[in-house]
């Protein structure tokens, strides 16, 4: 993809997981990058590792807490102030919470989900689409994970705010399109990420390797996916080689997600 060369690109959620590793691919594809996370020692580790290897790349490190409007507002102005220009969003920082029944979940833990998962997303669109407007030209990326296109037992704030992002999906792109702006979704499955590693931990706390060789065998390609496998389809999405797909969500699960029940 050589259009993404000097490509401005945000991502969000960028120090590590999914984040980091679509931050890798784009630095490779010679785009330029704004790291926006909330840890700041784990965005300068990042920004460090990345301009090691990619020294010809601009990246930017922004420290923000998505959930917070005018966090956002000011990462899209310092990267306009830095750049000129947005050519892509990877709308990608989100939580899990914690595993409890509809019934049990703390209320407050529950708030928190939608703020990050949701309204986070909102922000990123919100000041990022006018920038993109005046250009004629941007992309967006959104996580809705596959807990937007189904039910998951006992994350019921983490599934609403991920439908939810879906949602909002379809309308950008709708309401954008005119404009040269493609906006979609994705919606990985298990990929082997720190937060997957910690829910497997929630899941079985004495071994929790043996949690996720558990899960993997009801994928039908039986085992977890990896970051790079979705950075190279968020890469593609942002990219101008990517001319016509908006308002999509698309899966990146190994199939899982066209299952009925369990195998």
């Amino acid at each position: 993809m050589e259009n993404m060369k000097n490509k401005v690109i945000i991502i969000t959620g960028a120090a590590m997981g999914l984040g980091f590793a679509a931050a890798k691919e784009l630095a490779s594809l010679g785009a330029n990058i704004v790291l926006v996370d909330y840890n700041d020692k784990s965005l300068n580790d990042a920004r460090a590792e990345l301009g090691k290897e990619f020294p010809d790349v601009k990246i930017i490190t922004i420290v923000a807490d998505v959930s917070k409007e005018e966090a956002v507002k000011n990462y899209v102005d310092e990267t306009v102030k830095a750049f000129g220009r947005i050519d892509g969003l990877y709308n990608n920082a989100g939580i899990e919470g914690k595993q409890a029944s509809i019934t049990e979940y703390d209320v407050n833990i529950f708030k928190k989900v939608i703020d990050i998962n949701l309204m986070g997303v909102y922000y990123g669109m919100r000041y990022v689409i006018p920038v993109m407007q005046k250009q004629k030209f941007g992309r967006i990326v959104n996580v809705a994970s596959v807990g937007g296109i189904r039910g998951v037992l006992n994350q019921m704030p983490y599934v609403a705010s991920k439908h939810a992002v879906s949602g909002m999906t379809k309308n950008a792109a709708l309401e954008y399109g005119r404009d040269g702006i493609l906006t979609n979704a994705i919606a990985p499955g298990a990929i082997l990420t720190p937060m997957v590693a910690e829910a497997f931990k929630e899941v079985n706390p004495a071994d929790p390797k043996a949690a996720e060789t558990e899960y993997a065998q009801r994928n039908p390609t039986r085992r977890l996916g990896q970051p790079h496998e979705v950075a190279k389809l968020v890469a593609f999405l942002l990219s101008e080689d990517n001319g016509y797909v908006s308002g999509q969500t698309i899966a990146i699960d190994g199939g899982e997600s066209n299952m009925y029940g369990n195998s």
